[in-house]
């Protein structure tokens, strides 16, 4: 009997592709560049299952066009992606990564935040000009973050994760969520739940970590960004669109909020040429969960999904109309 056929989108970690050749032929995309839409059916036309990454687009036209397609295993949290209603209409099942990239993209939230907030990119261009001289008292100022208010929008794990963080470098934490989380959570974190007004109003740094969603694109827009603090840092390592890319270049020239680190953009890999220049900007290449540890994890996550659904079973990470 034949094997079932997999094609993999994207250069994934080895491990994975190790494991989906134990169960089935595997197509795999050696280069860590996309297929294009063509391409993409091409080479999915008589595949079984596809594991995809976020810059592929699973619409009812490539769907329709993968008779054969039992399961997208998509290499990501979010699967934006993805028509899940035209999957689910054709018998195709969509499943995700979650739980495993919380810690790494934690990491990298804070690793924007501290970046920005001491200045640390033009620190370190000032060193590598050859323009440090020497020591000098009113150069760099940046913020301290001991006593300030970190908001965080969105409560799932990362932004549970982030939240303990904060609290370790002495921070008041407040939250805003679709709904409010269990009292154990909140006083885990030392959260305190608020409304999106009064998250806006009182952050000293608002991290985003929405899903998007139509409630949430431009989550951040000029209405939002006049209610905040001129002090305030905003982190984006959710998705580029739940911010108005256009008015967070418009309110760092501004001077309507301090700072930003963000590591996803609204046109990715496009950047709005009003963002680049703005000031008090740490700009990253979509790297939150990139470690070695995580994508390695990401990967297997999707290859277990996939031989889970081929072997006639439910998968672990299964992706529902209701989500």
């Amino acid at each position: 009997m034949a094997k079932p056929m997999v094609v993999v989108t994207r250069a994934v970690p080895r491990e994975a592709l190790e494991l989906l050749a134990a169960h089935a032929t595997v197509d795999a995309n050696g280069a860590d560049v996309g297929y294009t839409p063509e391409e993409l059916v091409s080479h999915a036309r008589d595949a079984d299952a596809m594991v995809s990454l976020l810059t592929d687009r699973i619409d009812d036209s490539v769907i329709s066009q993968c008779p054969k397609l039992k399961v997208v295993a998509n290499v990501a949290v979010g699967y934006d992606n993805i028509d899940v209603a035209a999957a689910a209409r054709r018998g195709v099942a969509v499943t995700n990564t979650p739980g495993v990239l919380t810690d790494a993209t934690a990491d990298f939230a804070w690793a924007l935040l501290l970046a920005v907030a001491r200045n640390v990119v033009p620190a370190d261009r000032y060193v590598r000009d050859r323009r440090f001289r020497e020591w000098m008292m009113m150069e760099f100022h940046g913020a301290e973050l001991a006593g300030r208010t970190l908001g965080i929008a969105g409560f799932g794990r990362i932004g549970a994760a982030v939240a303990r963080r904060g609290r370790g470098f002495g921070m008041h934490v407040i939250y805003a969520n679709s709904r409010r989380v269990a009292q154990a959570l909140e006083e885990e974190t030392g959260a305190h739940f608020v409304d999106k007004e009064t998250l806006l109003a009182s952050s000293d740094v608002l991290s985003l970590h929405v899903p998007l969603t139509a409630a949430t694109r431009h989550y951040l827009s000029d209405a939002e960004f006049a209610l905040m603090k001129a002090s305030a840092f905003v982190i984006n390592t959710a998705r580029g669109p739940v911010i108005d890319e256009a008015a967070l270049a418009r309110a760092l020239t501004s001077g309507a909020i301090r700072g930003a680190g963000i590591d996803v953009f609204e046109r990715e890999p496009a950047v709005d040429p009003a963002l680049l220049a703005a000031p008090n900007t740490v700009l990253a290449p979509h790297i939150g969960s990139a470690t070695t540890e995580t994508r390695t994890k990401m990967a297997l996550m999707a290859a277990e999904n996939v031989i889970a659904v081929l072997a006639g079973r439910t998968p672990v990470n299964p992706v529902t109309l209701k989500e």
